[in-house]
């Protein structure tokens, strides 16, 4: 257990998540006419392999379908892998999970692990238990928690009564109060507002810095990625295409981002610095598309000082587009 505010620098080079090879092949069964199915394989994760340092932030993304949800089933070891191997702090997750649970936090963004009938400070206090958490620890670790979230004054609330954003907080809470080595998030920011997004970011950054815990997240929101990973890992059809920087994902991807500009009235296209580009124009809105990875920083001071401007917003690019950006792109290196 890792309870030093901050981590020896000898671990940080530890591979803390280990996967080498690890396979996940489903059979699945067909109804092909009265009283016949056909079975076949699916593969979920095809071989894959990373290594994760103890105390990192890591992001991996991919389109829906492509084997994110199965790999965190079985670093938890919810499911065990067809092939390969696999470990988390040393541990064999299918084969140690009750000893591997005391380690790891999960948050599943679409179902909760909060009593949904209960208030969410009996939640807490059944986590309490369940973990057999020391009480001074357990007092400790709620205080810490519950302030920066602003769950405070939603303790005694059943979590049914809560919205989507305080119980995705209540559920960050939940997997923290046993202070995990590892936090695995999936989709943790999914359908919350901007406040509750910012809220939920901010305390896995101090997590991070202040308690050395160490993040895998996936996520279809590149802002989070930005904000909180140094690192991505994209993955698509069970495969690991890319691991690396998200500069270098964007570069390889050949990403854009798009500028949504409204003026006070309409004008003819805007003439933007190249690469820079107006890709559409709708009465006084405009949309430019530019190099995901570049600032936009230059780009809106530009539009700011010689436009009319009355508001602006920047889009991100999708992950499904980036991805299939770098089909094309790998598609034409193979053919050249």
């Amino acid at each position: 257990m890792v309870d030093q505010d901050v981590v020896d620098e000898d671990l940080v080079d530890e591979d803390f998540i280990e996967l080498d090879r690890v396979e996940k092949v489903f059979d699945v069964r067909k109804k092909t006419g009265f009283l016949k199915r056909e079975r076949r394989q699916v593969r979920a994760v095809d071989a894959i392999s990373f290594r994760v340092a103890r105390g990192e932030m890591v992001g991996y993304i991919g389109p829906n379908g492509a084997g994110k949800s199965t790999t965190i089933k079985m670093l938890t070891g919810i499911l065990t892998p067809s092939g390969g191997r696999l470990r988390v702090a040393g541990i064999d997750p299918s084969r140690e999970r009750t000893r591997l649970a005391h380690r790891i936090g999960v948050v599943f963004g679409q179902r909760t692990t909060l009593w949904w009938d209960l208030p969410l400070i009996d939640s807490y206090r059944l986590m309490h238990r369940m973990y057999r958490i020391p009480d001074a620890r357990y007092r400790a670790n709620l205080g810490r928690l519950v302030e920066p979230l602003e769950l405070g004054d939603l303790l005694d609330v059943p979590v049914r009564q809560l919205s989507l954003g305080q119980r995705m907080r209540g559920d960050i809470v939940a997997a923290l109060l046993h202070d995990p080595e590892v936090l695995y998030l999936d989709e943790p920011t999914i359908g919350l507002d901007v406040v509750s997004k910012a809220k939920v970011r901010e305390s896995l950054r101090e997590l991070n810095a202040e308690r050395g815990t160490t993040v895998l997240l996936t996520t279809h929101d590149l802002q989070d990625i930005e904000q909180l990973c140094s690192r991505v890992m994209v993955i698509d059809h069970g495969r690991l295409m890319y691991d690396g920087p998200l500069t270098g994902l964007h570069e390889v991807g050949q990403s854009e981002r798009t500028l949504v500009v409204d003026l006070e009235r309409e004008l003819p296209p805007i003439e933007a610095p190249a690469p820079a580009r107006v890709v559409r124009v709708e009465g006084p809105r405009q949309w430019l598309a530019f190099p995901a990875s570049e600032s936009a920083a230059l780009l809106v001071a530009r539009i700011a000082a010689e436009y009319p401007l009355v508001d602006l917003s920047v889009r991100e690019p999708d992950i499904e587009a980036v991805i299939a950006k770098m089909y094309v792109e790998q598609a034409g290196k193979a053919v050249s």
